[in-house]
């Protein structure tokens, strides 16, 4: 497993140019692709220097990176009473409403 840093990989596009581009030399190749991290990991039996040279072909500037664990992206924001349909705290939406008694949600 190799690690590039990819800093001008800025979207979907440009992950499935880098994609296409690391298949050409390896249709095998398993990636990991993390935009927001700026992030390609590669499994695959080509060299990384190759791997390398096809993202730049592919108009990227790439920089190996020490093999260290990728970080899990950031979990959504839940909201609601855990169901997800509304917020976390029942607030009456007038003064003459009463509010969604304690520990349920607004489904029940």
């Amino acid at each position: 497993m190799v690690t590039f840093q990819v800093n001008d990989m800025t979207c979907g596009h440009c992950a499935s140019t880098i994609s296409r581009a690391i298949a050409g030399v390896d249709k095998a190749a398993r990636l990991d692709i993390r935009i927001d991290q700026k992030l390609v990991r590669v499994s695959s039996t080509a060299p990384a220097a190759e791997l390398a040279e096809a993202i730049r072909d592919a108009g990227y500037t790439s920089r190996e990176l020490a093999d260290a664990p990728v970080q899990a992206a950031a979990a959504p924001a839940k909201s609601g009473c855990g169901c997800g349909c509304g917020p976390a705290k029942a607030v009456p939406v007038d003064a003459a409403q009463a509010a969604a008694p304690a520990g349920r949600g607004c489904c029940g």
